[in-house]
């Protein structure tokens, strides 16, 4: 009776992830202008998407930040017409009315003066720059929550001189006129004794001539009832002054009263800014897309031109399961390298934008990882049709080329 030895089971292929990862990195390495054409559509695409949510959110930080220095409990009342279309003023009353609404904490007006301002008496009359004049009151700045870029406001002034103050725009295309200097005003002579900041809440005060009441009602016989009413409410009950605030400013006429909220206009620019994000969003998610087409493609080419390199490992040893984790390793590397450097490369515009406009860098820090995850998504979808098609290859087909 012979004695039957027991056969040795055959030893299986062990293959451990830094295997996998090894041979990725040389696949690649030995076509390396290839992977960094490819890694580069990757790359813009990320990119783009990182760079234009960082953008945007660094816009959003300066405009909240903006928001909350001036504030939004500022309403602004404007005279308008009647139902038969007839101009109607605001009566003189109207901002000592609207002072007696409980919520209401300031007010100040500004009147249109049909007048124009030059630099000098030798600047031609036509030639008015688009600048108008307003007449104020003393307390117009602190209402607007405003800065002066040098001098001083009309409060600070003697009753009954002369002087002016200037919007940012309008000391512009004036000449750089400084605190100190004079400009004409209808061939009457201002001493300019302050230059605003721009007032982003009140953009139309920028190009303008600020005058005081009393020196605009002596000089060119301007009304004393006001253009446009500025109030600052309690902020939690700016919705019910809203609501009083035309029939308070002018009970005989409130229809032609228009009630707005100048900070209404900042927000609508963010809601645009915020509509070309989304296209812009899309434009970059178009350029992953084709970033991902392009590895596909360049994973496809490489196993129709490694097909002896496929069948010399096959020949040897190597699985089926080896050879397309290998060649989907070199996919998911290739786009994870295309993806990492084009989060840093939008993370470097974001810098670089937001520094040159004077904006608070704002960027999510997980807007570049998720580029980087999406890029590795992209890239391993593109890489599933080269694996399995190199993995089907057998060793005689492949060598045979």
């Amino acid at each position: 009776m012979s004695a039957t030895t027991p056969s040795t089971p055959l030893p299986t292929s062990v293959f451990r992830p830094g295997d996998i990862a090894r041979a990725a990195s040389g696949g690649l390495a030995a076509n390396r202008l290839r992977a960094i054409l490819s890694a580069l559509g990757i790359a813009i695409g990320i990119a783009s998407m990182v760079a234009v949510l960082g953008i945007a959110s660094s816009s959003r930080a300066e405009l909240l930040a903006t928001l909350d220095r001036l504030g939004t409990n500022l309403l602004a009342v404007t005279s308008g017409t009647s139902f038969v279309g007839d101009d109607v003023e605001l009566p003189e009353m109207s901002t000592a009315m609207v002072e007696r609404i409980g919520p209401v904490e300031a007010t100040a007006s500004t009147t249109a003066v049909d007048a124009a301002v030059f630099r000098n008496e030798l600047m031609p009359s036509g030639r008015t720059g688009g600048l108008a004049v307003h007449a104020a009151d003393a307390d117009l700045l602190h209402v607007l929550n405003g800065t002066l870029a040098s001098g001083r406001f009309l409060d600070t002034a003697p009753p009954g001189l002369p002087v002016t103050v200037l919007g940012a725009t309008a000391a512009e295309r004036l000449g750089g006129i400084r605190p100190g200097m004079q400009v004409v005003i209808d061939d009457e002579r201002f001493g300019v004794i302050g230059v605003l900041e721009p007032l982003e809440l009140v953009p139309a005060l920028d190009s303008a001539a600020i005058v005081p009441r009393g020196v605009a009602e002596t000089l060119f016989g301007t009304s004393t009832a006001p253009s446009t009413l500025y109030v600052r409410t309690t902020p939690a009950q700016i919705d019910a002054v809203s609501g009083v605030l035309a029939a308070t400013a002018n009970p005989e006429n409130p229809e032609a009263v228009e009630v707005s909220r100048p900070s209404d206009a900042l927000a609508a620019r963010d809601a645009t800014e915020s509509t070309f994000t989304t296209l812009l969003l899309g434009l970059g998610a178009v350029a992953l897309v084709v970033g991902g087409l392009g590895i596909a493609n360049v994973m496809v080419i490489a196993v129709l031109e490694r097909r002896s390199e496929i069948g010399l490992r096959r020949a040897l040893g190597a699985t089926r399961r080896f050879i397309s984790r290998q060649f989907f390793g070199e996919a998911v590397l290739l786009s994870g390298i295309g993806g990492l450097g084009g989060g840093l490369l939008g993370v470097g515009v974001v810098a670089v934008y937001a520094t040159s406009r004077a904006l608070p860098v704002a960027i999510d820090p997980g807007v570049p990882f998720a580029g980087v995850g999406a890029a590795v998504l992209i890239g391993a979808v593109a890489g599933v049709y080269p694996a399995v098609r190199a993995a089907r290859m057998s060793p005689t087909e492949a060598l045979n080329h």
